[in-house]
């Protein structure tokens, strides 16, 4: 088994200063990640220990690298010894356990002297983070709700109720059109997407100053929040 192992390459020794440089460089893009983590991070769930723990991750994970070094011995050794660890610690969000793999990753990467790796790799992952977390890809617009009013027999308002809905709202749909409780009146129901937040307001006093239209009233639709 020796001789299997000795004709698969000699074992490399890292010097000393390839060890710090190492070292070094897996704790400063652990503690970016885990910087850009904490700038990002969004809901209740936050943990100062995950943050320790992204940053020793990535260290841990260059120390196992640099001890293995191209030995597959030390390599199946470390893999047997960490099999023996049960790792109960539940991650309920999903881009946890991605940031855990980035710290993970860049360790690796410093372990096995990658440099451009190790430091191209986090920033850009860093960098997409950030993009991701800022920008409308992933976010939902939360100023949607149902617009609902009456419109009094004998007036003729299609065409103003149009005009002030376009001028308010990025999209609009008729969900609803019935008798309203009071005698010949209808009662019109509208899913709307307004322009901006502060439009509601200014939607529901234009709608009221129409002579015909009345009881005006908007229902924004609540978030659901992430924890």
């Amino acid at each position: 088994m020796e001789e299997l192992f000795n004709a698969l390459g000699p074992a490399r020794a890292f010097g000393l200063g390839e060890v710090i440089t190492s070292l070094c460089l897996s704790f400063v893009m652990g503690m970016l990640i885990a910087k850009v983590y904490r700038w990002t991070h969004g809901g209740f769930s936050y943990s100062r220990s995950f943050l320790q723990t992204l940053v020793l991750g990535a260290v841990v994970s260059t120390i196992m690298i640099v001890a293995i070094g191209n030995n597959m011995a030390r390599g199946l050794g470390i893999l047997g010894a960490l099999s023996l660890i049960r790792f109960r610690t539940p991650l309920r969000d999903p881009r946890d356990i991605i940031f855990v793999f980035a710290s993970l990753a860049t360790g690796i990467s410093c372990g096995a002297q990658v440099f451009t790796i190790a430091i191209v790799g986090p920033l850009f992952f860093c960098a997409v983070a950030v993009f991701l977390t800022f920008s409308p890809f992933t976010s939902r617009r939360t100023f949607e709700g149902l617009l609902r009013f009456i419109v009094l027999e004998g007036y003729d308002v299609e065409q103003t109720i149009q005009q002030i809905l376009i001028a308010h709202t990025a999209h609009v749909e008729l969900v609803a059109l019935r008798e309203a409780l009071q005698a010949d009146a209808k009662e019109y129901s509208y899913q709307v997407r307004l322009l901006q937040p502060s439009s509601k307001a200014e939607l529901v006093d234009a709608l009221a100053e129409v002579d015909g239209i009345e009881d005006v009233s908007m229902i924004m639709q609540r978030s659901t929040v992430e924890i």
